[in-house]
């Protein structure tokens, strides 16, 4: 099947349109209570690769309902964070699902850019799987 738009072109236009934080960013945002990192990788991905302490995991999949209050998936976490910083493996579907987060109306949303390898590479705080 023929694509007009790639992924990664994708990836670019949410990036240009969303706030996308280095891991030592999301270190100082964390420092706020209200603050809530959301792992939305893959739970094999989770328990092959470790993940990072305290960050509440959301199946991408997921996502989109366990935000929407109307959702009967709604989890009350995600409503009752002041903002949310969300990290995949690389930083790509993370930046698709904070533009998506945006296009539902969620203003406090970032992404970790570079996602937990860059995480696991510049700050190397990981719980194991």
């Amino acid at each position: 099947m023929p694509v007009n738009v790639s992924a990664q072109e994708l990836v670019a236009r949410a990036n240009a349109r969303i706030t996308a934080l280095s891991p030592t960013e999301v270190v100082e945002r964390r420092r706020d209570p209200g603050v809530l990192l959301v792992d939305i990788r893959d739970v094999r991905e989770r328990k092959r690769e470790g993940a990072i302490a305290g960050a509440l995991h959301v199946p991408r999949g997921m996502l989109e309902f366990w935000v929407d209050p109307d959702s009967p998936y709604h989890k009350p976490a995600l409503a009752e964070a002041d903002s949310l910083i969300l990290h995949c493996n690389k930083g790509w579907r993370s930046a698709l699902a904070a533009a998506t987060l945006q296009d539902m109306g969620c203003d406090n949303v970032a992404h970790m850019a570079g996602g937990f390898d860059r995480w696991r590479d510049e700050i190397g705080d990981v719980e194991p799987g």
